[in-house]
């Protein structure tokens, strides 16, 4: 991976190996892109023998030049890539830093801080998620989120505060209303930025809101309760972090069981008392109304059917591979410009499957909802409708699950 500055101009490089693009290289990406600006002509993408390179301006400020092995997916899924990258920017200097640069190597200092959150972006620090592919924020699903909801709503109106979020092992339990009200955006960037932080006992980070508020400064303050899990609000100049350090142990000692439950519910990710087929290895159910996903790879604690061929990470590729192969497609989604391909058909497919030597996948759309589940290759290809249909109704209908 590669962060590389250019004037405004910013690269990012995905490969197997970390490399520098030589400065020519760097020159002829922005020049060819510079050339066709003068000519009234947008450069948009282009690809190569294995690679796909994708462009995007974003206030006539900043280029962003995303390179990456090509997969075939629509353009849609690096746009939205790119598009994470820039508001990383605002979340963590404001858009009138960005959007108005008047001293390049100020602004090349300045955009340190948002390393850690773009690595984290692009997959480079961490594992790749599903947040930054599907622009949802990842939740768990655990019975003990109701009794945790009441302890987060009285710590957040402690905190002088309307917005907060329970955050379990990368994933958001609970959170308030007023948090939920946050774009798809914002709920993405904020999740990863946590996720990339190095963990300590309790922060206090000035960001900004890309879509609410991307001028006004707001301060981020995090508590660690215990290892994986942190509580985090949205405030204003005060309260300061000392004041809130001595209310932790006061709010959140009665919950430390149902925390340690919800922790240990965190590979599997929703509830144990829910039995899906013994042929699935992976599913993805999205919301595109409340901008959640719920997702597993290890729906079975045994570690799923007894022939399975696939790791845990083999489960996980696939099942971005496939999402990303059918939305901006086939579907829809939350991930803005994916309707520009579904929209060339004259109709709107609603499911779809693939077939592979070592596994079958197949795709669901109801509603708001979209489901992609990873089957075992034994699974017999005319069953996958139906078992699909009711994991799809165990997984909506459970009280639990509130995705």
């Amino acid at each position: 991976m590669l962060f590389e500055s250019l004037a405004p101009y910013l690269i990012y490089r995905r490969s197997i190996q970390i490399e520098v693009l030589p400065f020519p290289v760097i020159g002829s990406l922005n020049g060819v892109h510079m050339f066709g600006s003068s000519h009234d002509v947008t450069l948009q993408s282009t690809v190569t023998e294995d690679a796909k390179i994708v462009w995007r301006v974003f206030h006539d400020s900043v280029t962003l030049i995303t390179i990456a092995q090509n997969d075939d997916a629509d353009d849609c899924h690096y746009n939205n890539l790119l598009n994470l990258v820039f508001n990383a920017m605002v979340l963590l200097v404001g858009i009138e830093e960005v959007s108005n640069i008047k001293n390049v190597e100020k602004f090349k200092k300045e955009i340190k801080v948002c390393y850690n959150l773009v690595d984290r972006i692009l997959g480079i620090k961490g594992s790749w998620g599903f947040s930054q592919l599907t622009n949802t924020v990842e939740t768990i699903a655990a019975p003990e989120n109701a009794v945790l909801q009441n302890f987060l709503d009285a710590f957040t109106e402690a905190a002088e505060s309307t917005f907060g979020c329970l955050f379990i092992d990368g994933k958001i339990a609970v959170a308030t209303k007023k948090w939920w009200s946050l774009s798809a955006n914002e709920l993405v960037l904020l999740s990863l930025l946590l996720s990339s932080l190095t963990s300590c006992t309790s922060r206090d980070i000035p960001i900004y809101l890309p879509d609410n508020h991307p001028t006004v400064p707001h301060r981020l303050m995090t508590f660690q309760l215990t290892r994986g899990i942190e509580v985090c609000v949205i405030c204003g100049p005060s309260p300061s972090l000392t004041d809130l350090e001595p209310e932790i142990l006061r709010f959140w000692k009665p919950s430390y069981d149902s925390l340690r439950s919800v922790l240990k519910l965190s590979s599997r990710n929703f509830p144990t008392n829910l039995s899906l087929d013994h042929n699935t290895l992976g599913f993805l159910l999205i919301n595109k109304e409340t901008n959640c996903c719920l997702c597993s790879i290890n729906p079975t604690f045994n570690g799923g059917h007894p022939d399975e061929t696939l790791s845990f990470s083999q489960r996980r590729e696939v099942l971005r591979s496939f999402y990303k192969r059918m939305v901006g497609t086939f579907f829809s989604s939350v991930v803005p410009g994916s309707d520009s391909g579904p929209s060339e058909f004259s109709h709107q497919a609603m499911e779809s499957y693939i077939t592979t030597e070592t596994h079958k996948c197949y795709a669901l759309m109801s509603g708001s909802h979209q489901l992609f589940v990873v089957y075992g290759e034994g699974i017999p290809t005319y069953a996958m409708r139906s078992i699909t249909q009711k994991t799809f109704a165990l997984l909506t209908k459970d009280r639990n699950i509130s995705v």
